[in-house]
């Protein structure tokens, strides 16, 4: 096995792995368990802001 050949099949398996992290990722979110969270998060820019941490405002 030359470099070439080597650097092809990285490639084909970097895609591979790509891939399967994408639709790992996309299973977690849209998970029924997960919803109360991302819906939660989803309202975080429409709270109202307590000042900030310093205590001024």
């Amino acid at each position: 096995m030359d470099l070439t050949e080597l650097y092809a099949t990285a490639r084909s398996l970097w895609v591979v792995w790509l891939m399967i992290l994408f639709i790992g990722i996309i299973w977690w979110v849209y998970r029924p368990r997960n919803r109360r969270r991302f819906e939660e998060a989803a309202k975080i820019p429409l709270r109202e802001d307590d000042g900030g941490t310093d205590g001024k405002q």
